[in-house]
């Protein structure tokens, strides 16, 4: 199984439209080799640079395992968005206050639909997907903000 995006490749920057420095949407995303007995599919992206510990940028769960692209700005029809670390249910882009972060893009194939709400986190979405996970795919981009100088 692969996940791959057409803004970014794999442990390269992801463009400044995809932060909270610009219009802070979430990139297109690509799966490919989706193991036949899917039954859903779930994406967790995460920052494990941020200062106050990982800091969940973004939860999806329940997408329907055809689904192999997720466009710009969108979630797939069936996709329940989970709730991230500030709270809300949606995508937020990179934003590190310093230095360069990682931010990990992980895809899981379920053999099953979980039994969720969208009140949930990526902690309840990792408890569900416990012993489901028939596959895994990560897609790693880098982000360092840009501080401009006093004039």
């Amino acid at each position: 199984m692969k996940i791959l995006s057409a803004n970014f490749l794999n442990n390269q920057k992801i463009p400044s439209k995809y932060t909270c420095d610009s219009s802070n949407i979430n990139p297109e995303l690509k799966f490919s080799d989706i193991p036949e007995t899917a039954k859903s599919l779930a994406l967790i992206m995460d920052d494990p640079d941020a200062p106050i510990g990982l800091f969940v940028h973004w939860v999806l769960f329940n997408m329907d395992p055809k689904s192999i692209l997720i466009s710009e700005n969108s979630i797939p029809k069936s996709a329940i968005q989970g709730i991230n670390s500030s709270g809300t249910n949606k995508y937020i882009g990179p934003c590190p206050p310093s230095g360069t972060h990682r931010y990990f893009f992980k895809l899981y194939a379920l053999d099953k639909l979980l039994v969720l709400s969208s009140g949930c986190g990526k902690k309840a979405v990792e408890a569900a997907m416990e012993g489901h996970i028939l596959e895994k795919a990560e897609l790693m981009g880098l982000y360092e903000r840009t501080v401009q100088e006093c004039l």
